[in-house]
């Protein structure tokens, strides 16, 4: 599995602590980490609104097959990231949180709040966090006896989005396009994107908005 990693400024000092979290759960688990958000203060800046097209252009495109993301509170990041079509993001405080929302619903994103409640033992809480989130099988349910009705549910959620979204070209088109230019230009977001993009009308967009 390819896990994109992306924080907003005001979180963005922790992203070191959070990273590495990441990484040392992702190499027991053999999957890929890319760290296309902000690592420091003075990276190129990214609110929970930039958060919301970058885990829309990676997950659409098959350049991250997860995200995970948070801001302060993680419910801007939350409704930034489901705004998309394609990105299923669900609000994760802790452990059982990412377990639940792998055997339930079985999404493609977590929003996590790096700030309310961010204290000693932080960084072990978001450890488990992951080993949930990542850990064995997804979809398979909780109770077991309900995985019938669960999965059935998760893929009507997905024809409703589908249904009520825009093409993804389309609803990025239809935004500030000064959003989506700040959202992209950040070098390891573009590095992630271009190396692992699958999607050529994605990467076209992409390439356009930044003049390439």
């Amino acid at each position: 599995m390819k896990i994109a990693l992306m924080m907003e400024f005001s979180q963005a000092p922790k992203n070191p602590v959070v990273l590495k979290q990441l990484q040392d759960v992702a190499a027991t688990q053999g999957h890929e980490v890319f760290n296309v958000g902000m690592d420091g203060e003075n990276d190129h800046r990214l609110t929970y609104i930039h958060l919301g097209i970058c885990a829309a252009l990676m997950l659409n495109s098959g350049a991250a097959d997860f995200v995970v993301s948070g801001c302060g509170t993680g419910q801007g990041a939350l409704m930034s990231l489901n705004a998309w079509p394609g990105v299923y993001c669900g609000y994760c405080i802790e452990p059982t949180d990412a377990f639940l929302f792998a055997q339930v619903n079985n999404g493609n994103a977590l929003a996590i709040p790096y700030a309310k409640g961010y204290g000693w033992g932080a960084e072990i809480n978001i450890g488990y966090i992951f080993e949930k989130a990542f850990g064995g099988e997804r979809g398979q349910g909780y109770p077991a006896e309900r995985r019938e009705s669960q999965v059935a549910n998760a893929g009507i959620l997905a024809s409703v989005k589908q249904g009520a979204s825009k093409d993804l070209v389309a609803g990025l088109q239809a935004i500030d396009p000064e959003l989506v230019k700040q959202a992209v230009g950040g070098a390891r977001f573009q590095k992630a994107f271009f190396d692992n993009a699958r999607d050529e009308k994605l990467r076209a967009y992409v390439s356009s908005v930044l003049g390439k």
